[in-house]
């Protein structure tokens, strides 16, 4: 069996708000899946119709080649959750914590092992409220792991914490794919699917835009990489690479911003300069991203999206 999950013609349904629309996807095993959009996307409810905390409107979903509607007790011994704003009992040290947890399953992994594998030996006999936020959520990620499940999935991992925190937690969810997890990751930070994900699928408002490699989203729906020459002679510099077909180009504050589309492009440019004997102080090279993905497929940024 290939896939992990498989998702088909999902669609979720409040009143007259359509949560999920119609969506589809397929997730293979053991990699990391980002499901990315902003709040209200519909990522965490078509992620608990997938664990079966919701009922879908319509739709068919597969775990683990099983069909939800008839296997949901076999399947929920198979995953881990982390759900947003996760939360655990305030006078229970972490080892106390994971090991609560585990008792909930039957199938259950070893405890010393998720300490390690999550790097929490050090604060094992600490109690939860005395941890920080990251170590709040890696306490969250090492629960999820308890039962020893074939699938994990993150809702919002890293949601609030500073950057350091945040990439601590990244770390540790590279771990679970070291470990031949399957991690089903939704998360709004373009940085945070560009960073962990093998395979990414853009939500917004209910429907799947776009999905693939990051590399895949950026080559199809991307912008060109633009090149900054900077402290150059501005006129000269446009006139002669026009000579050479370059026609995406400006002039700002002196410096001209060329945009390219070939990975050869930009020695080929410098050495047209070095030959004519234009000089410039640097060059800057801005590539695109997921966020100019963002924008082209839906006409705004992910960032307002969030406001």
């Amino acid at each position: 069996m290939e896939y992990a999950i498989e998702v088909e013609n999902l669609t979720k349904i409040y009143g007259d708000l359509k949560a999920v629309d119609n969506i589809s996807f397929k997730i293979k095993k053991g990699e990391i899946f980002a499901f990315l959009g902003p709040n209200g996307a519909g990522k965490t409810t078509t992620v608990e119709m997938i664990e079966g905390i919701r009922t879908p409107t319509s739709g068919r979903i597969k775990v683990l080649g099983y069909d939800i509607k008839k296997n949901m007790k076999y399947i929920k011994e198979r995953i881990g959750v982390l759900p947003q704003e996760f939360t655990s009992f305030e006078k229970l040290t972490v080892r106390e914590t994971i090991v609560y947890f585990s008792r909930l399953y039957k199938n259950r992994a070893n405890i010393d092992e998720i300490i390690e594998l999550i790097d929490l030996r050090d604060k094992e006999n600490v109690m939860y409220y005395q941890l920080s936020g990251g170590l709040k959520q890696r306490v969250g990620v090492a629960i999820s792991l308890v039962n020893n499940p074939d699938i994990v999935f993150l809702d919002e991992p890293t949601t609030g914490l500073d950057p350091k925190a945040r990439r601590d937690v990244w770390h540790v969810i590279e771990g679970l794919k070291k470990q031949e997890k399957t991690v089903f990751l939704t998360t709004h930070y373009m940085e945070e699917a560009e960073y962990l994900a093998d395979h990414i699928a853009i939500i917004h408002k209910g429907k799947i835009v776009a999905e693939g490699s990051l590399d895949e989203l950026i080559k199809k729906y991307g912008e060109k990489s633009i090149l900054s020459i900077k402290g150059c002679r501005t006129e000269e510099v446009i006139r002669l690479l026009k000579k050479f077909g370059y026609s995406d180009m400006e002039a700002k504050n002196g410096d001209v911003e060329i945009k390219i589309s070939k990975g050869d492009a930009v020695m080929n440019i410098l050495l047209h300069l070095k030959e004519e004997g234009l000089y410039y102080r640097e060059i800057d090279i801005k590539n695109s991203d997921l966020e100019d993905v963002f924008l082209n497929l839906t006409g705004a940024r992910l960032k307002e999206e969030m406001k």
